[in-house]
């Protein structure tokens, strides 16, 4: 049996999220040992972890909780991992306040380490260049942000994690339980973190995050004009509606609706109206038991095997999947 303890180091600093940081260091502490305990099997720690901030310094994170590191990033020589942890204050205020500590996540990259930044965290990752060019994911809440901030890094928000030649980055605030499981298993392979997971009751079945999202993130724009065209497209989503209809009530040409409707929202009115209908199918899965033959032609479809394949493409999950899922009792 390989014993080989690799070492993962959780980078702190001001505003961050606590649970994305000790939660990620339980359970990279645990794998090899609780699976074992429950099974009265011999134990094999697998990860050494440690918690290193900028000059050893104690920090606050966004609960109001403090911090102590083991060791300050400017005396960390080697590690396997560097996990960048999530931001839970302003971004920007946290980007310029974590400065000093981006040649050290430079450094410690081109010394070999894997660099894995959750959520917010991926903005300090991007800062530091190791993104160009590279794909990375982010909270989906934040991804128009990030692609502004950041146009030079293949942006697939849709991805709960991933990776670009050991640089890994995961989504939604929770999403270091993914990323975790995913380090464990390319370091001890799959059975050690199926183990870890299971024994933790960890559901790493996620692949995407657009289950989370909200069609309300395509609002951050300032063309009046779309907007004016997004809430008649909600205030309608059960009705048929042609491009040329929705163009003309709106004086506009097809061709220009298509343009600024795309400059303003990256995607085009037919796939916002996709998206809309979508989300309203999920709140009804979520809060109702209404048939799927009526939910399908209550948010605009009439057949409920193409709404099938459009949903799961969305969600990953089939509608009856989801309801199982998602159903709020």
């Amino acid at each position: 049996m390989n014993t080989t303890e690799f070492t993962v180091t959780v980078l702190g600093f001001n505003q961050a999220l606590a649970s994305a940081i000790t939660g990620a260091l339980d359970v990279f502490a645990f794998a090899g040992i609780s699976w074992q305990r429950i099974h009265n099997l011999p134990t094999t720690p697998r990860f050494k972890v440690q918690l290193a901030s900028h000059l050893g310094q104690q920090f606050l994170c966004s609960n109001q909780i403090t911090l102590q590191p083991n060791i300050a990033i400017e005396d960390v020589s080697h590690t396997d991992i560097l996990l960048i942890p999530t931001i839970g204050g302003d971004i920007d205020d946290v980007l310029e306040e974590t400065l000093p500590l981006r040649v050290h996540i430079q450094r410690l990259q081109k010394m070999g380490a894997d660099i894995a930044a959750n959520c917010t965290g991926t903005f300090l990752l991007a800062q530091t260049g190791l993104l160009a060019d590279k794909a990375a994911t982010t909270h989906w809440g934040y991804a128009d942000k990030f692609k502004a901030m950041f146009p030079n890094v293949n942006l697939q928000s849709e991805k709960m994690v991933t990776e670009d030649n050991a640089v890994y980055c995961a989504g939604g605030g929770m999403a270091w339980i993914d990323l975790s499981i995913l380090l464990i298993e390319r370091y001890c392979g799959h059975q050690i973190a199926s183990d870890t997971a299971k024994s933790h009751v960890l559901d790493v079945s996620r692949t995407s995050q657009t289950i989370y999202a909200s069609s309300r993130q395509r609002r951050f724009h300032s063309d009046k004009d779309i907007m004016a065209v997004q809430s008649f497209l909600e205030k309608n989503l059960e009705k048929k509606c042609t491009l040329s209809d929705l163009a003309k009530q709106h004086n506009m040409t097809e061709r220009t609706l298509i343009r600024r409707f795309k400059n303003a929202c990256d995607i085009t009115p037919g796939q916002y109206l996709q998206s809309l209908r979508i989300e309203h199918a999920r709140k009804l899965l979520e809060t109702s038991s209404m048939p799927l033959e009526n939910l399908v032609s209550t948010v605009g479809y009439e057949d409920l095997s193409s709404f099938t394949r459009l949903f799961k493409k969305a969600t990953g999950l089939s509608p009856s999947q989801y309801r199982i899922k998602f159903k709020r009792n």
